[in-house]
Parts: structure tokens; sequence; C-alpha cells
């Protein structure tokens, strides 16, 4: 067989620099050293600032990098492990839950939360909003969407927004037999309000889990969690049993 047309493009110039920015910092970085400014780095590798921009981006998506607000950007210590789940399904607020909870509103979701809890377009749902910390390290931001008919029983409460509620929303949705969740994982740019709660810069990388818990035959809530994906490295179930490292020596686990 012939080469295809893709065997005949050459690399792009911003992925080998990729490679080069990646052994200098193996070789002449420490984790949290700040790294010269674009135009010194530019003028270092010979390279045009917009080709260092890309490598940098690439760099800082693959976890070795990290750009702090007000300090410039830094090299990422290890990816931490944070479990997603377990094989035991639980509702939010269980038992051994890592979360933090921090408010709770009534407001119109997403239209996509919306369609996915089957509500109706304009038709306001309880919002939790929580936070996860690792490590004294802000790692995640959730906001979990429950319609009012998961938890019917909030006419006593009389606190209307604030940690307070939200712990009677989750009391509450804890009521129903969970029959199921399902989940899904995808790559995202952190919005301006995740991207303050963990200390990020808006557009910044993240990793976004959406999580649809059933009970009563029917969708009962819906997390969508924002991960940062420059120090998160999600395990999933009990064991957390796949570790990637960057180092091409030590292999999966």
């Amino acid at each position: 067989m012939g080469t295809t047309q893709l065997d005949t493009v050459p690399e792009p110039k911003y992925w080998h620099l990729k490679t080069v920015l990646s052994e200098a910092l193996d070789s002449e970085f420490s984790v949290g050293e700040i790294l010269p400014n674009e135009r010194d780095l530019a003028a270092r590798f010979g390279v045009a600032r917009a080709t260092l921009r890309q490598a940098l981006e690439q760099l800082e998506l693959e976890g070795r990098l990290q750009r702090r607000r007000g300090v410039g950007t830094t090299v990422a210590p290890p990816r931490m492990g944070v479990a997603v789940g377990s094989e035991q399904h639980t509702w939010p607020g269980a038992v051994g839950d890592a979360w933090q909870l921090a408010d709770c509103t009534l407001a119109v979701p997403p239209s996509a939360v919306a369609k996915a809890l089957e509500t109706e377009p304009d038709e306001q749902v309880h919002i939790v909003r929580r936070s996860r910390v690792t490590h004294g390290q802000p790692v995640a931001a959730e906001l979990l969407y429950i319609p009012a008919a998961s938890v019917p029983d909030l006419s006593g409460i009389d606190a209307p927004s604030g940690a307070a509620r939200a712990r009677a929303v989750l009391r509450e949705l804890q009521h129903l037999g969970l029959e199921g969740q399902d989940r899904s994982v995808e790559l995202g740019s952190a919005r301006a309000d995740d991207a303050k709660e963990l200390d990020r810069l808006p557009g910044a990388p993240v990793l976004v889990v959406t999580t649809r818990f059933v009970a009563e035959g029917g969708t009962a809530a819906v997390s969508v969690a924002t991960y940062r994906a420059d120090t998160c490295r999600l395990t999933f179930g009990d064991s957390g049993g796949v570790e990637i490292h960057h180092d091409p020596e030590r292999r999966a686990s």
C-alpha cells in the first residue's frame, strides 16, 4: 500500500518544541519553579512566540505546567489521584463524601441539563454548589441539579439558600432508592466562575465529569463536576487501579 497523505505531513514545529521543552523541564527546572517569560524562551529556542505559546499550552494540557494568576507559568507537580465515584452507588452527601457544600439556589438549569432531567424548559430546579479540596488545593467544583419532584418534602425547610438549604436538599434526596449511575468525561475549558473557584485562568483545560443519578425509573439528579486537568488524575471504582505517569519507564499499575 502507498503512503497516505497524513504520512507525508511534517511534524508541527510547536510539537517538536514541546518535546524539547519537556526535556528541559526534567533537567533544568524543579517543581514550582517559574519559567522565564515568553520573549526569553522564544529567543532561547529560536522560535516565534506564537509557536512557543502553542507548545506551552500543550504542556499545560498534559499537566506539566501550570499558569497561575499573578505568578506566571510554573512547573507542575505530578498529577494527584482523585477518586470519581466507586463501585458502590451512593447519593451525593452520603457518608464518606469528599465534597464540601457551599450553596443551594433555585434556578432554571442549562437546556442540556433540563433535557436530561426531563423538566420543562423554564422550570426551576435546586442547584447545589459544592467544591472539593485535596491536599489543601482546590481540585474540583460541582453543580448538582435536582428537580423538585426528587425532593418533595422540603416545605418545612426555612432556609431559602445557603449551605443549610443544600444539606436539606441532599438529605431529602437520599430518601429515594438509587437504582444506578452513569458517567461521562470530556475535556473542556474553564468558565470564569469555575476558574476563579479552582484558582485557574479562564479557558484553562479542565475535565468535566457529568453524572446522571437514576431512581424510580427516571433521572433524579444530574451532577456536572469540573476538575483541574493540570493536577488531577481521575480514578474510577473502589481501587482506583490505573495510574498514568509521565516517566515512560514506569508502567500503568
